[in-house]
């Protein structure tokens, strides 16, 4: 299924034939360094198999963006260079996501990748083509280790109506967080939910934004993986004072269904995904439902982040029919004069799935916690170090104690 990729020569063409001396392009630039060192360990309590999978990784990112060029129509590029430096691995504890994984088992020393972004903006719309970090509901990409996932194509993103946002999006290949090469898009296919994992090589996705208010925003989108998959997605931001604090309102809905020669097999799904939360004095407690309906599980591209709340750290939370509740608690702690200190935790409480791997309900539960600080002066200013933890127990898949320890730091260049 695989098209020649158009996008991305056009994209370098203009790269190259920008003039890049203009006035703008320049002296609007802008570019950063960000640095992360990660260790992750992942514990597998019971079965056979691999006990565990324990990597330690550097991770480097070259972010630059360009001005735009003066005129009507102004142009510029943006670039991305990533490096991952293995720091410590082995054949018997690969597969973290940190480092890609050899035929032997075996992380390389290093990887890197590489991206060209050509961008054009007119009046309030901007044309962007070639390697993009998306972050939408139908399709985001996974920045959980030390390099992100990234994808091939064209973002048009239009802004010219008051309070509205229109964008459209043709992706055809993506390098996933552990690679170096791209590759045509799957969907997740976890405990079968699905027939198969077929490839893809056009994602597209349309949608809009609308501002009601500073404290409501709607939101609309559609997402179609070529003869696999199609997804509408509803969203609903809303916030108002109450008492001392603030009552916050988060409401996801996703309608799935399979599209064209359905090279997956049947697709059939709708989640609903609800979070409401309260805020005060740097305290913020929520509770959210998530429930999937349908006769199968919802779809999301492998390798990305799904968009939902009780989406976690060691489960997702998808299977077909399930049900799942979460409490979930943070807390600032510059509100007790400690600027910089976080501390989070969210509990997932799942029933009612029904994977095809397993006979009977499925059940499982999640507890992930967060702790982490930014140091606020001296030589360290801005370094973050963050302790991940979390513990993941069911009846139908291996359980899971995980810890992630990351330290990162990003510098401003110019």
């Amino acid at each position: 299924m695989h098209k020649n990729n158009k996008i991305l020569p056009a994209a370098l063409l203009l790269c190259f034939t920008l003039p890049v001396h203009a006035e703008g392009f320049l002296d609007d630039s802008q570019a950063s360094l960000k640095a992360q060192n990660f260790y992750l360990n992942r514990d597998f309590r019971e079965d056979a198999g691999i006990s565990k999978r324990e990597e330690w990784a550097q991770g480097f990112i070259l972010d630059f963006r360009s001005g735009y060029t003066p005129g009507t129509l102004g142009f510029g590029v943006d670039a991305l260079g990533m490096l991952g430096l293995k720091l410590d691995s082995g054949p018997g504890r690969s597969g973290t996501g940190l480092l890609p994984v050899g035929d032997d088992g075996r992380a390389p020393d290093q990887y890197s990748k590489f991206g060209l972004t050509s961008k054009a903006r007119l009046s309030k719309t901007e044309l962007k083509i070639g390697t993009q970090l998306l972050k939408y509901p139908t399709i985001a990409s996974s920045t959980g280790r030390i390099l992100p996932q990234t994808f091939q194509g064209g973002v048009l993103t239009s802004k010219e109506l008051d309070s509205l946002t229109f964008t459209y999006a043709q992706i055809d290949r993506t390098t996933k967080r552990d690679y170096s090469h791209t590759e045509a898009m799957s969907l997740v296919n976890k405990n079968r939910r699905f027939s198969g994992t077929p490839e893809a090589d056009d994602f597209r996705m349309g949608g809009v934004d609308y501002v009601v208010n500073p404290n409501l925003s709607l939101s609309y989108q559609y997402g179609d993986l070529d003869e696999i998959y199609g997804q509408h997605y509803f969203g609903l931001l809303g916030s108002t004072a109450l008492g001392p604090g603030k009552l916050a309102l988060d409401a996801r809905y996703f309608i799935s269904d399979d599209k064209g020669e359905a090279l997956a097999g049947p697709v059939d799904n709708r989640t609903l995904n609800v979070l409401l939360s309260y805020s005060q004095a740097g305290h913020t407690l929520g509770v959210a439902y998530q429930g999937l309906s349908g006769s199968t599980a919802m779809p999301y591209l492998i390798g990305t982040d799904a968009y939902l709340t009780n989406y976690m750290m060691a489960a997702d939370f998808m299977e077909t029919g399930e049900r799942t509740w979460q409490l979930r608690y943070a807390y600032d702690f510059v509100a007790l004069g400690i600027p910089g200190l976080t501390f989070s935790t969210r509990y997932n409480h799942a029933d009612h799935a029904n994977p095809a791997t397993f006979a009977g309900e499925g059940r499982e539960w999640e507890r992930d916690t967060d702790l982490g600080y930014t140091i606020q002066s001296g030589p360290l200013k801005n370094v973050n170090v963050l302790w991940r933890n979390a513990a993941l127990r069911s009846n139908y898949q291996r359980d899971i104690d995980e810890n992630r320890l990351i330290v990162s730091y990003t510098l401003p260049l110019f």
